[in-house]
């Protein structure tokens, strides 16, 4: 999409050797854009693995006012954006004739509301998921139509279900039933992606390398750009730069330090954090960065990959999370796993954060933004894909409105939210599976 009335175009792009640099909205380009009307929306999807502790996690009451659980505290700050939803579930992602296999059909139902075939070859099977739906329209015309990530590495002693290919816990992002999307855990590769040019990801790594900004690539044709800018946008300009460089700075410091890990016999890829929350951030800021320059309108990062054993000695759980979510109702565990829950909804808070404090238009990205949390498993010592944990924030680009607790007392199909989330950023659908005639409207 090109709009151009004597204004600076919204799709403008600063380009140099090794650079691609797209332009967040400037009020230089809003004489041409206003003309489309609304704000921009954003779509985020983020996964979290392995089920919760239910009783920690869900809110005593629904009342206006209603008091965030000690799980869900951390978005006490975000109360205007935040709805809370209970009692949703993804029947698609029962047992049915195919015995084991929650994990997969958990992560294959949460986006697509589908039943996963239970392969283990290549004639895998499920649907199109949200994400890709929306990405068809509402990122039709943007640099990287959607964004896959995830912060786990699906390479490392891999856990699958028994008689299910582990494509359908790799990932919960699919562009059609036979096609999964791969989904990066590499800050760096993810960084190029947004920001690099040159014949392939390999050497647009490389370039970036040698101890230089990318943005030193443009920065002739950033000069040049600036001189023509008010005062506001020239402010906006340098906020965005100083981000893009700020991550540069920490992906260059978590690659020295992992370079000499590997000389002295470690393993761990250059571009990837040691510690959880270094990680996490990166996939947060880049995901900004994705948005405030309209690179793209949709993300998917998966927090963790099903049965994934990753541990927290950090918050006092130095047990794997997968071992800790078969609890067996023992209290010493349901506290670890709630501590757990509870850390993970603080990264979202932080997320949120991020985009509330990045301007955007005439308000923020939050403002802006549909962002849904949730898990594709409620009680994971069961394996239950009812009472699903899920949190819809943002607001939706004037659509959605928060400080709400949605309980759902009808079991609704969690795909009714998936399709009200879709159509209030303007995409329809009749596509996503498990829906009745049971409406669940945010």
């Amino acid at each position: 999409m090109f709009i151009t009335k004597n204004s600076l175009d919204r799709r403008s792009i600063l380009r140099g050797i090794g650079a691609a640099l797209a332009l967040p909205l400037l009020d230089a380009m809003t004489p041409a854009f206003a003309a489309t009307g609304a704000a921009i929306p954003r779509l985020g999807f983020m996964y979290i693995p392995n089920g919760v502790n239910l009783a920690q996690w869900t809110p005593a009451s629904t009342a206006p006012g209603f008091a965030f659980s000690s799980t869900l505290s951390a978005l006490e700050p975000f109360r205007d954006r935040v709805t809370v939803l209970s009692g949703l579930a993804h029947h698609a992602a029962d047992r049915l004739n195919d015995g084991a296999g929650d994990h997969s059909r958990a992560a294959g139902a949460f986006l697509s509301g589908c039943h996963a075939k239970r392969t283990q070859g290549a004639d895998l099977y499920l649907g199109i998921t949200a994400d890709q739906i929306a990405a068809k329209t509402l990122g039709k015309d943007n640099l990287l139509p959607s964004l896959e990530l995830k912060l786990d590495d699906s390479d490392i002693a891999p856990l699958c279900d028994e008689g299910y290919t582990c494509a359908y816990m790799n990932t919960f992002s699919w562009s059609s039933a036979t096609t999964p999307l791969p989904m990066e855990n590499n800050p760096r590769l993810v960084f190029q992606r947004l920001f690099g040019e040159g014949e392939n990801l390999k050497e647009r790594v490389i370039q970036t390398r040698e101890d230089r900004s990318i943005l030193d690539a443009v920065t002739g044709s950033m000069k040049r750009l600036q001189s023509t800018l008010g005062a506001a946008d020239r402010r906006k300009m340098d906020q965005y730069f100083d981000s893009i460089r700020e991550v540069e700075l920490r992906l260059q410091r978590i690659e020295a330090h992992n370079t000499e890990g590997a000389s002295q016999g470690g393993v761990r890829p250059l571009g990837i954090p040691e510690k959880f929350e270094d990680h996490i951030n990166l996939m947060f800021d880049l995901q900004v960065l994705a948005f405030q320059a309209d690179i793209t309108r949709v993300t998917t990062l998966m927090m963790g990959r099903e049965e994934g054993g990753r541990s927290y000695p950090q918050i006092g759980v130095p047990d794997g999370h997968h071992s800790i979510s078969h609890h067996d109702n023992d209290a010493g565990k349901l506290a670890k796993l709630a501590k757990i829950d509870a850390y993970h909804v603080q990264q979202l808070a932080i997320f949120l954060g991020k985009l509330r404090a990045t301007p955007d238009g005439e308000g923020n990205l939050l403002d802006n933004s549909t962002i849904l949390y949730g898990g594709g498993i409620s009680n994971g010592n069961m394996h239950n894909h009812e009472r699903l944990p899920v949190v819809v924030a943002g607001g939706g680009a004037g659509q959605l409105k928060g400080g709400r607790h949605l309980e759902y007392k009808q079991d609704v199909p969690m795909s009714n939210v998936l399709r009200s989330i879709l159509d209030k950023a303007g995409i329809h659908t009749d596509t996503l599976g498990d829906a009745t005639g049971m409406l669940a409207e945010l």
